[in-house]
């Protein structure tokens, strides 16, 4: 078997990983059951241009620009459209020119293979959910993944059993499904 090794990132995918590691470490200072946040990624340098936007940015945001013109500024969006789930809101999301990117950040449990077959087998969503609760190789986690028009993505993942930067796992497609829902909202 051929092991891949990881493409160098472009500077704009080397700005995408600091975006994503900046949103996550806003959640994480926000604190675990949070709703899902959507931030669009936009040039922080594009924003400085903007009259009515530049002085929402900090001198440390228009510093940045200045030294990486890459730099992006994540924009959390609000009033989200109702949807029935991440899958179903992502499905609905477009995004105008403008903007150069799109983050995600939700958090999940994860289980085992053997819970995940166990919580399969149950019909019922409300008793799958309790099922897959109760399970002792539960794994509460918050991904966070961003992605650029480009193509260029990047992921970051918190577990709540190991709640600190330096446990954050970082990369590509650590979460592929996600990347490719968001990519989506780009097509």
């Amino acid at each position: 078997m051929n092991a891949q090794r990881p493409r160098d990132p472009t500077p704009a995918g080397r700005a995408l990983a600091r975006a994503v590691v900046g949103i996550e470490r806003r959640a994480a200072a926000r604190g675990w059951d949070a709703p899902v946040g959507v931030f669009a990624l936009v040039r922080t340098a594009a924003l400085a241009q903007e009259p009515d936007l530049a002085g929402l940015l900090d001198a440390a945001a228009i510093e940045e620009a200045r030294a990486d013109p890459c730099a992006l500024t994540a924009i959390e969006q609000e009033g989200l459209p109702p949807a029935a789930d991440l899958g179903d809101l992502l499905g609905r999301l477009t995004w105008p020119p403008a903007v150069d990117g799109a983050a995600v950040s939700v958090e999940r449990i994860m289980v085992g293979p053997a819970s995940e077959a166990g919580a399969a087998a149950i019909e019922d969503p409300g008793e799958r959910i309790a099922f897959i609760q109760a399970r002792p190789d539960r794994q509460d986690v918050r991904l966070v993944a961003g992605v650029l028009r480009s193509g260029e993505a990047w992921c970051a993942v918190r577990a709540r059993s190991h709640d600190s930067d330096a446990a954050v796992i970082q990369g590509e497609a650590v979460v592929p499904g996600l990347v490719e829902a968001l990519a989506a909202t780009f097509a």
